[in-house]
């Protein structure tokens, strides 16, 4: 292992439309191991379909650098940031882009699906139930929507499909923007 390996981290990067395989290579000839996770979409053009790699996080990157050398990697072309929390970039904790690499992998179909935490408040986007509100819950195997009477003191709740929840601000994970 070469010296100052283990101080590397993997970090995000905020990358500008459509420029994530540049990204990825230019982070590549600079010596940092670089992750660029992408899944297989049919195109339709107006005279064919075509199946397609398209990056699975859309205007994001994955990079495993040293905190020192931050500026070297915003200094990349298309870059935009690294996503940090204040000042300070965010890593990436290994065990993620270990299960990130393992999907891609697999070979199996992949989305990219809206971060929804239990306890959020969220509503139902489509279906006999569309534009109710209430809080997401994980009940056993399935999803729940409860919706609560705070001057009755109680609540209800209602199974349903992952795919039928968004977040009330509508405002999805930060990959979707």
């Amino acid at each position: 292992m070469e010296t100052g390996q283990s101080d590397r981290q993997w970090f995000a990067l905020r990358v500008k439309s459509r420029r994530e395989k540049v990204v990825a290579a230019a982070a590549h000839q600079k010596g940092f191991e670089e992750f660029l996770p992408l899944c297989r979409r049919l195109q339709r053009w107006s005279d064919r379909m075509q199946s397609v790699s398209v990056p699975l996080f859309p205007g994001y990157v994955f990079c495993r650098f040293q905190p020192s050398d931050k500026l070297r990697v915003l200094t990349s072309p298309g870059v935009r940031s690294i996503v940090s929390t204040g000042r300070d970039p965010q890593p990436v904790d290994e065990s993620e882009i270990s299960a990130v690499r393992a999907l891609v992998e697999s070979g199996r179909p992949l989305a990219a699906w809206p971060f929804i935490r239990v306890g959020q408040k969220v509503q139902i986007s489509h279906g006999p139930l569309a534009s109710l509100r209430g809080v997401i819950v994980r009940a056993g195997d399935s999803w729940r929507v409860v919706v609560s009477v705070e001057a009755l003191g109680c609540s209800v709740s209602v199974e349903v499909d992952a795919d039928m929840i968004k977040p009330e601000s509508g405002v999805y994970a930060r990959y979707e923007a």
